[in-house]
């Protein structure tokens, strides 16, 4: 059996140099991100082994960052920059760029913006305090920053949250990460919530690209790009190449002309983003609930975010994926959590796609569920057999999962669950008479 060979991550800040980077190919590959000063523009795998000269180098950069160039460059008129780098002319290159990034890049960035960032934390002090670090280290601080811990065990958190002046602690001793979670949008005091989770590093800009996607765009919720912190085991690689949380580099918008054209199959929330980045205006959950108690970690395993973000579609207001707005996630390393991940995945986005084929019976997700999936997994199965390597490794748990996510939806379906927290519809004005006979 092939021994595997970590990716060694190297982020290349295109702004600062352009010639290719030191490869150290030996027993490793490599993971290129490209960026732009605080602009990820796109990504390169360079596998173990493989040799790139300095040629395919340039042109694997041009085509890596080239959907993103052309995003931002849209109804601009610059030079051909696949060009500039075919003909290494690293000055033209830097002009055009700096040309088409200057009003990204010359924004003064204020110190502090209304966004309460809610960070939901269970037993994990340790992931903790490293992602508050970074937090407090960011170029423009949130008003304020909020742990929720949920089903306390121990008071060391707490503790923890104390040496961090001006975060604020409270508990939620229900256990599950809605409960946490819609704790939390309670207890927020700004008009923009955002939500990490604790084994996330955050960029430094990542609160202040929060902050940007609401006042520049009118909609109801955004998710950022999500990039692996590391990739040192096989388990790290698998989860980043086949379920990542990256959406890749350049906006999208998630709205009505997207929910009703992805009905026939219920259109795929899961694509949105991930909860490790997302925020959305506090408003939205006076209008349409918080998170359903009824998924995520401590009840059916996950899909509470792309559930709510169904919702937000459902009452026709929009969601927008702004990877301007950068985190980075620390992958499970060992298989064994992978697999317990990965059933958890199955098992909430079964639950998730039943509920809200129930909000909206036209979602025909029950003909994702029931007829697409099975025969995508009879290839993935027919495929794999027998050694079932990388990809396949998950193949039982993501089977179980769904199974199991059945009976949990079939189980609580008729459970009412926690989101009440709509505006209350004012009582009518009563005429003079009946205030006379009330």
């Amino acid at each position: 059996m092939k021994e595997f060979s970590p990716y060694h991550i190297t982020h290349v800040h295109l702004h600062e140099f352009l010639q290719m980077p030191t490869l150290n190919q030996k027993n490793q590959g490599n993971y290129l991100v490209f960026w732009w000063h605080s602009i990820a523009l796109g990504e390169l795998y360079v596998e173990p082994q493989e040799k790139v000269t300095e040629e395919q180098y340039y042109l694997k950069l041009s085509h890596a960052i080239k959907p993103a160039v052309d995003f931002y460059a849209s109804g601009k008129n610059i030079p051909d920059f696949q060009k500039l780098l075919q003909l290494r002319d690293f000055s033209g290159f830097r002009k055009a760029m700096g040309s088409l990034f200057s009003e990204s890049t010359s924004r003064v960035i204020p110190a502090r913006v209304p966004v309460s960032v809610v960070i939901c934390t269970r037993n994990r002090p340790a992931a903790l305090k490293l992602c508050l670090e970074y937090l407090r280290q960011s170029v423009c601080q949130p008003a304020e920053i909020i742990i929720i811990e949920n089903a306390r065990e121990n008071d060391h958190t707490e503790k923890l949250v104390e040496t961090f002046a001006g975060v604020k602690y409270f508990q939620e001793p229900v256990p599950g990460l809605s409960h946490a979670r819609n704790t939390g949008v309670k207890k927020a005091s700004n008009s923009i919530i955002a939500f990490t989770d604790d084994d996330v590093i955050v960029h430094p800009e990542w609160v202040f690209r929060v902050w940007e996607a609401f006042t520049e765009h009118k909609v109801a919720a955004m998710a950022g790009l999500v990039l692996a912190a590391e990739l040192e085991t096989e388990t790290q690689l698998i989860f980043e190449r086949c379920w990542s949380f990256n959406r890749g580099y350049v906006n999208i918008l998630f709205d009505e002309n997207y929910f009703n054209k992805n009905l026939p199959l219920g259109p795929p929330v899961w694509e949105i983003g991930a909860g490790a980045n997302m925020a959305f205006r506090k408003e939205i959950f006076e209008e349409i609930g918080l998170f359903d108690v009824r998924l995520g970690a401590g009840a059916s395993g996950c899909s509470e975010d792309s559930e709510v973000w169904y919702r937000i579609l459902l009452h026709k207001h929009s969601i927008l994926y702004y990877p301007k707005a950068a985190v980075f996630h620390a992958h499970r390393k060992d298989l064994r959590s992978l697999r317990k991940q990965i059933f958890a995945y199955m098992r909430g986005f079964t639950m998730a796609v039943l509920v809200q084929q129930d909000h909206y019976p036209p979602a025909n997700y029950r003909n994702r569920l029931f007829r697409q999936y099975p025969k995508h997994y009879l290839r993935l199965v027919a495929r794999g057999f027998p050694r079932f390597r990388f990809r396949n490794r998950t193949l039982w748990e993501e089977i179980t999962g769904i199974l199991s996510g059945y009976a949990f939806y079939l189980k609580n379906r008729k459970n009412d669950p926690e989101t009440q927290f709509r505006r209350e519809e004012p009582a009518p004005k009563l005429q003079p008479e009946q205030e006379l006979t009330t």
